[in-house]
C-alpha cells in the first residue's frame, strides 16, 4: 500500500496539472453575427495557441496587430465588418483579441476593419475544404 501511495500521488498530481493546463487553454464560446459563426479571442498565451490550433477547422482566421513603440503587437476592439459580392453586409462584430475564427460559406468577401478611427480594407476568397489566415495590421 505504500508502494502504491508512494507512486501513485505523483502520477495523479501531473495528470491533474496537465488536466488543468488543458482547462486553461480553452477556446472562447462560438457566437453568431447576422448567422455567421465565429470565435473572437486569443488573449494570453495558452488562449492564443488553442485559436490557432482551432483555426484548422474555420475557412477564415483573421490576426489584427498593430505597431507600437516599433513593435508589432496583438489588438483587440477592432469593428469588423465583410461584405459579400452584393455590397451586402454579412458579418458585424467587434473582436474581443487578436484572432477572430469565421465560418464564411465559399465566395468573395470585402473585409473592413476599424481600429481607434483607421480603417483597413481587404479582399478575401473562401475557398472549399481551405482554410487561410488574413493578417491585418495598424501603424
Amino acid at each position: 500500500m505504500v508502494i502504491i501511495k508512494k507512486y501513485l500521488a505523483p502520477i495523479l498530481a501531473t495528470g491533474l496539472l496537465t488536466l488543468s493546463g488543458i482547462a486553461f487553454a480553452q477556446i472562447p464560446e462560438t457566437q453568431h453575427s447576422n448567422g455567421v459563426a465565429y470565435i473572437s479571442g486569443g488573449v494570453g498565451e495558452d488562449e492564443a495557441l488553442a485559436m490557432v490550433v482551432e483555426s484548422k477547422q474555420w475557412p477564415l482566421m483573421l490576426e489584427l496587430s498593430q505597431l507600437e513603440n516599433g513593435r508589432g503587437v496583438w489588438i483587440f476592439g477592432a469593428q469588423i465588418k465583410i461584405t459579400n459580392d452584393q455590397k451586402k453586409v454579412i458579418f458585424d462584430a467587434i473582436s474581443e483579441g487578436p484572432y477572430i475564427l469565421i465560418n464564411l460559406e465559399p465566395g468573395t468577401y470585402s473585409i473592413e476593419a476599424t481600429y481607434q478611427g483607421v480603417v483597413q480594407k481587404q479582399s478575401v476568397a473562401v475557398k472549399v475544404g481551405q482554410n487561410q489566415k488574413l493578417s491585418i495590421f495598424w501603424k
